[in-house]
This record gives structure tokens, C-alpha cells and sequence, in this order.
């Protein structure tokens, strides 16, 4: 499954799309993103990198939990790119999630910042190039706080964030605006946020039953409503969503949690 996605916020657009490749080695699961995520701002300055490969361990007995790891690059268009690099852990590494890396000048190809820090943590910079400077220097006397997590903000269910469960919420005024395609109409996830897990299993059962009875007529052919591919093969948001939202016109989408395998064929499409 392809999942692409389009933002816009003041002074700037963002627009990606993704997919996984998977490998299952036992007690471990390797996935592998393939996609471009583009960040542009007002002024035509354009970022573009990828993600990285993440694997979550002790699948089957243990604690699960995961590692992030690989190099991700990121081109600019204008002055300067960055090349990070995510380092793997390993059984015995006892400082896990490090990422360093180097902002490079576009033009003359020099290191002009380095970033270290922690994924899950926090990143520093050190302006100039560290590696050029004497021997004994510690770039980390200079480093300044680029990003760090909030360690205040309260854990709750799943250990999601109040801001993650939001995303969620249906608000009031909110409803009669969002196509029958919107997720935060998924019946199977509101019951499981409502702690009514039988209902949640029986949901999920009957939109897998759903989705798969919808593949085989997009086997048929099919394309997207509101991105196309581009030159390069990435998915590009064409408009005409928040237009057709306006007019809450959703005639011609399909109801993908009905109760009918007839009105889910367009199940996780849009």
C-alpha cells in the first residue's frame, strides 16, 4: 500500500509519499521505506531526503522495541545539503539512538555545521568544520541545542502523547466535513480507543474482509482522486480535495466502513 500526503502551512509545503519494503527474520522485523518526502518554502528553496531503516526486535518473546539506522540525505536547492548519519545498535552498545552527521555547502562541497545527537533525545550544532580543528578540541563545548523532547508532556494509553491521540478527535463541526474516507471514521479504531476490544477485533475483521473483496476490483485498474505520479514516479497532490470539501460534496466517494462489500471498493484509497 502506497500512502501519499500533502500539507500546506504559512510559508511553506510539504508532500510525500511512502511505501515499505518488508523482511521478517524471525524474531525481528526489518522495514525498509521507499519514497521522497519534499519540503518547499515561499522563497523555491526545496529539501528532499528519505527515510531510514527501522527494525523492532523481540517480536515474538521479549521487550519489543525498535531501532532506527542508515544514512539519510538531505538535498537542498539552495546553499546547503546534510548527510546524517543513524548509527545501528548493537546487543552490547550501551549509548544506543546516536545520529551524526555534516551540513555541506552545495557549491564548494565543505563541511560548514556538524549535528550529533540522539533520535529519541536530542540534536545539537556546532557551526564550522570540528574535524579541522586541533587535536584534543571537543565540538561539544561549543554545541548548541538544536532540538530536544519534551520530557513533561504526559504519557498516556499505548504511550501516545495527548497531541498524537488529538489527531484523532472528531471535534464538533468537524464531522459533516470529512468524506466517508477519512480514518478518524474507523470504527475499529474508535472502539479500541474506547477500551471495547472484542468490538475492535470483530470491526477489524469485517473491513480486512471488506478491503480484500475491494482489491480485486482495483486489480481491474484504478487511480487515485486526488494525486497523480510525477516524471520522477512520486504521487503529487493535483487539488481539488479541500475545494470538494467545501462543497461537502462526497457523492461520488465510497462509503469504505459501510456495511456492504458494494460500497467499500474504493477501501483505503483516497
Amino acid at each position: 500500500m502506497v500512502v501519499a500526503c500533502h500539507c500546506e502551512g504559512r510559508g511553506w509545503k510539504f508532500w510525500a509519499d511512502s511505501n515499505l519494503k518488508g523482511k521478517f527474520w524471525g524474531r525481528s522485523i526489518q522495514l525498509d521505506p521507499v519514497g521522497v518526502l519534499t519540503l518547499q518554502f515561499e522563497d523555491g528553496e526545496t529539501f528532499q531526503w528519505s527515510k531510514v531503516t527501522t527494525s523492532i526486535y523481540n517480536i515474538i518473546l521479549g521487550k519489543i522495541y525498535c531501532d532506527h539506522y542508515g544514512t539519510m540525505r538531505i538535498k537542498g536547492s539552495g546553499k546547503y545539503s546534510c548527510k546524517l548519519k543513524f548509527k545501528e545498535q548493537s546487543i552490547i552498545d550501551r549509548n544506543p539512538h546516536q545520529v551524526h552527521g555534516f551540513v555541506q555547502d552545495n557549491r564548494t562541497g565543505g563541511k560548514v555545521a556538524m549535528l550529533v545527537g540522539k533520535w529519541d533525545e536530542a540534536m545539537y550544532y556546532v557551526l564550522g568544520d570540528p574535524t579541522a580543528k586541533p587535536k584534543g578540541y571537543d565540538p561539544m563545548m561549543e554545541a548548541v541545542l538544536l532540538w530536544e523532547r519534551d520530557q513533561s508532556v504526559p504519557k498516556t494509553r499505548f504511550n501516545l502523547t495527548p497531541f498524537a491521540i488529538s489527531l484523532n478527535e472528531l471535534t464538533p463541526g468537524l464531522l459533516d466535513k470529512l468524506p466517508p474516507t477519512d480514518s478518524r471514521l474507523r470504527p475499529d479504531q474508535r472502539h479500541l480507543e474506547n477500551g471495547e476490544y472484542e468490538l475492535a477485533n470483530s470491526e477489524k475483521f469485517r473491513l480486512e474482509q471488506l478491503q480484500r473483496q475491494a482489491r480485486k476490483l482495483q486489480e481491474r485498474g484504478w487511480q487515485p482522486r486526488w494525486f497523480r505520479k510525477d516524471e520522477d514516479g512520486c504521487y503529487c497532490y493535483i487539488g481539488g480535495y479541500w475545494e470538494t470539501r467545501e462543497r461537502k460534496n462526497w457523492d461520488e466517494i465510497p462509503d469504505i466502513f459501510g456495511q456492504s462489500a458494494d460500497s467499500s471498493s474504493g477501501l483505503v484509497k483516497e
